[in-house]
């Protein structure tokens, strides 16, 4: 059974995770959730646990710390002070479940609107009750302490300009809002609210089995679906301590590589609209919409594909493959030469992007943000090579990284990670196996047809399956990939049954977008439009 590393009395918290900080390098904070056992009121001391996730500097070693949350208070010490991504992480929990975070700076909603009642991932939240917001928040609860801590009088908050930017408006990449307090043309101070695209993607994990929830993940970052089909399979096959075949491997990494080219496509391409210029956009745009008539071919849908399986793959490679996928990557290499071609020295393009948007690699850190972000800061860390899964490590292949993690790097190393993903993808085409795309497990995989219609045990099988689900041994597990925008995790809980107890996603738009205010603070306005554009937020990843 799958336990967390480390089980500790709720008093406890603050004292035990400031040792595993400066004593034991945890020095990233990946997540915080929770988890409502109402349902287990026997087996566990109290309703709810609190659950945090952190990493070690070296990136090579994680550690997950519960405790459980006195049922009368439900209040637990905030870690605010120890890390800045704990900021939206324990709003986020104090939103979805009413856990509250003594000592946090600004304990509010950050999914839901202002105007919900109750927090929806508790257990007795019906899933049907939906709720409307029918008023406009101005956010000044959040802006006039700020402006405050920043040392703004009363007579000096006069001067400035408040201005709302988004979400009604093209480059706030989703339903984004920013509202800003503006010295001339000068940030002095942001607040950032998420929007409420909010779908209950978690919620709906709750009320459907392993298999049904594959198309759910499709709708997280809808420019790389496939990752996030692959991110989640994984998960669950570590659970299930479930080895997935070697062609099945080498076609993830494949299709994800492939998933990876297309995602860091639309960041740049829109990247080049949001400063003006469309030829960049047409010219890497197309090869995208060739990539996506693959997509389609393999798998008979272009952007939410639900290709995986947990155990293996929905399709094998249609003859035909190799060739499509050679000229897919021929236009996309010609279209990033195209591209730089008219960037790489053009002064107005090293104007608007170099020393623009920076992000300080300490900072990033602290702020949980991973991925193209953080390695364009100079921090090398990506989960391929620090703790490689499918084999990543017999690929040569570099990890990309930046030096000043500006708006410009940010681009640049998309462009340099896109190259990666080609060398990747050619390599694995070169190395892929023969072989079933499924793994022998008939308590996790489909029957084939032949032995549902032909054999009372594979008719059987396929029933018990379908409408049972596949039964995930009871425990909690975190595993993670390398998603487009950094680190793609799942926190997943079982009871031993066909439907999941709880999924929680850890997206990594979510803390950069949460790290954005304080980084586009005394920057210029229309720079922080290029800079939100840089760094590639997806509205149903951090949004869920």
């Amino acid at each position: 059974m799958l336990k967390p590393d480390m089980l500790i009395d709720a008093k406890d918290i603050k004292s035990t995770i400031t040792r595993l900080k400066n004593e034991e390098d945890y020095t990233i904070l990946l997540d915080v959730t929770a988890v409502d056992y109402m349902q287990y009121p026997d087996v566990t001391p109290s309703r709810f646990a609190v659950i945090y996730i952190l990493r070690t500097s070296n990136f090579k070693k994680q550690i997950t710390v519960k405790a459980y949350v006195d049922d009368n208070t439900l209040e637990v010490d905030s870690i605010t002070d120890l890390y800045f991504s704990a900021d939206w992480a324990e709003r986020e929990v104090f939103d979805q479940y009413g856990v509250r975070f003594k000592g946090h700076p600004n304990l509010k909603r950050v999914l839901n609107h202002h105007q919900f009642v109750g927090h929806p991932l508790r257990k007795d939240y019906e899933i049907t009750k939906g709720q409307i917001c029918t008023e406009t928040e101005d956010l000044m609860d959040e802006m006039l302490p700020l402006l405050k801590r920043k040392g703004y009088s009363e007579s000096d908050m006069e001067d400035l300009m408040m201005l709302n930017v988004g979400p009604s408006h093209p480059a706030s990449h989703g339903t984004i809002r920013n509202f800003v307090a503006m010295e001339g043309e000068t940030i002095q101070a942001c607040v950032t609210e998420i929007g409420y695209l909010h779908r209950g993607f978690e919620k709906a994990c709750e009320t459907h089995n392993y298999s049904q929830v594959i198309p759910y993940t499709d709708r997280l970052n809808y420019c790389s679906a496939m990752l996030n089909n692959i991110g989640y399979a994984k998960a669950i096959e570590e659970m299930l301590g479930v080895e997935i075949t070697p062609r099945a491997k080498m076609i993830r990494v494949i299709i994800g590589e492939l998933s990876r080219l297309t995602d860091h496509i639309v960041c740049n391409a829109a990247n080049m609209v949001d400063l003006g210029g469309l030829t960049n956009f047409w010219y890497i745009f197309a090869p995208r919409d060739k990539a996506y008539d693959l997509f389609s071919k393999l798998t008979g849908a272009r952007l939410t594909n639900s290709y995986t399986r947990i155990g293996g793959l929905e399709f094998d490679l249609y003859d035909g493959f190799a060739e499509d996928l050679d000229d897919v990557i021929k236009d996309v290499e010609k279209a990033i030469e195209d591209s730089l071609s008219l960037i790489e020295h053009n002064k107005i393009f090293h104007d608007r992007t170099q020393d623009v948007g920076v992000i300080d690699a300490q900072f990033a850190l602290d702020a949980g943000i991973t991925g193209p972000n953080l390695r364009a800061a100079g921090v090398p860390f990506d989960l391929r090579k620090d703790v490689p899964y499918y084999g990543y490590e017999n690929f040569d292949f570099d990890v990309v990284v930046g030096s000043h993690g500006d708006v410009y790097d940010r681009i640049m190393c998309r462009f340099e990670e896109m190259r990666q993903s080609i060398r990747i993808i050619k390599q694995a085409m070169k190395e892929l196996p023969d072989g079933s795309i499924n793994s022998d497990h008939p308590a996790v995989l489909l029957p084939l047809k032949k032995d549902v219609y032909g054999n009372i045990e594979g008719l059987m099988n396929q029933f018990k399956l379908t409408f049972e689900g596949i039964k995930v041994p009871k425990g909690e597990y975190y595993g993670s990939t390398e998603g487009a925008n950094g680190e793609l995790g799942f926190y997943t809980v079982s009871d031993g049954s066909g439907i999941p107890y709880k999924v929680k996603c850890r997206p990594p738009c979510f803390y950069s977008l949460g790290g954005y205010a304080r980084i586009v603070e005394g920057s210029m306005l229309a720079d922080a439009v290029v800079t939100m554009a840089s760094m590639n937020f997806i509205a149903g990843e951090f949004d869920r």
